[in-house]
């Protein structure tokens, strides 16, 4: 059982925390966090950031490290190589001290606008989570928009939990933050943990901006690898749907045995080569397939039992002083 803390006192003067996993972003880090902190300055919003540089191997750290020394409000995490955003979004909230902790990109996709709306959601409205969803994605190629929908509606109708609009850019109560840190697995989906923590949430609706600069770092296969992680770590569905398979094959079986059964004793029976060539192909593709999803979840459980940690940090600086 986990118990959640007493919740944070809630003042004009709370700590606001924001979490930006940062990798490959040196051409326009600086420009984002100048943004984000005039948002914050202009209404009055107590603040730091921290920012983690997900192993990037362009200029990001050198120019992270020069944000920091300019400004003690700005932490900095350095992972000691690209362990993926999911990761560098648990070390970041993992050392966010703030009463609330907000979570957002680094190429201004998620609007910093909208940032004091959230606060005010959790300050005056009593919310513990808030959470941007998109009103609409932005440009994106139809097969992407078509795949995204295919995605969150499997997620939907196999978990329960609806992702359709959702996005990363969430602010949490310290008490969430909390609850978040102690779900154990590696194998981290940070949209899916949020969702299914629960506690009293409020939705704001935003739209998609453009990206700031460069492209994003997200491949097809890297979508394709977080879209398998998602729901293996939330549902069991796929393998009841080889039991299912399983089922199907076992009626049609009896089906083709008593035709079978029925052509050869009434004389009428042929050689059946094409009919024992199709049932061989499905047979067996149907046989790789469920292997294939046994393997990915075979795959989990060995992750999680080798219990390596979700990260590793190589430099820690908090306001320009070296910490390492």
């Amino acid at each position: 059982m986990i118990a959640v803390d007493k919740p944070s006192e809630r003042t004009e003067n709370s700590l606001l925390s924001l979490v930006i996993p940062v990798y490959q972003e040196g051409g326009h880090i600086k420009s984002t966090i100048k943004v984000i902190e005039k948002v914050l300055l202009v209404n009055n919003i107590t603040y730091e950031f921290v920012l983690i540089d997900d192993g990037s191997t362009d200029n990001t750290w050198s120019e992270l490290k020069n944000l920091a020394k300019e400004n003690d409000r700005i932490s900095l995490l350095r992972l000691s190589r690209n362990f993926g955003k999911e990761s560098a979004l648990c070390a970041g909230l993992e050392y966010a001290a703030g009463d609330m902790v907000l979570v957002m990109d680094a190429d201004l996709q998620h609007p910093p606008e909208l940032i004091p709306d959230m606060v005010k959601a959790w300050l005056e409205e009593g919310y513990d989570l808030v959470e941007g969803v998109k009103h609409s994605r932005g440009k994106e190629n139809f097969i992407y928009r078509a795949c995204a929908r295919f995605f969150y509606y499997l997620i939907y109708k196999s978990s329960d939990i609806n992702l359709g609009r959702a996005s990363d850019f969430k602010l949490m109560d310290r008490k969430v933050v909390e609850a978040w840190k102690e779900l154990p697995e590696r194998a981290l989906f940070f949209r899916g943990m949020s969702a299914w923590l629960g506690f009293e949430r409020k939705e704001i609706e935003f739209d998609v901006a453009e990206r700031v600069n460069g492209k994003t770092k997200w491949s097809l296969l890297r979508l394709i690898r977080l879209a398998a992680n998602a729901i293996t770590s939330y549902t069991s569905v796929p393998l009841h749907c080889i039991t299912l398979i399983g089922i199907i094959m076992f009626f049609g079986a009896l089906l083709m045995g008593a035709q079978t059964l029925f052509m050869k004793l009434s004389g009428r029976a042929s050689d059946g080569f094409t009919t024992v060539i199709l049932l061989q192909l499905i047979i067996g593709s149907a046989i790789m397939t469920s292997l294939g999803i046994i393997g990915i979840y075979l795959t989990k459980i060995y992750k999680e039992v080798k219990s390596r940690p979700r990260y590793l940090i190589s430099k820690y600086i908090r306001g320009g002083d070296d910490k390492c």
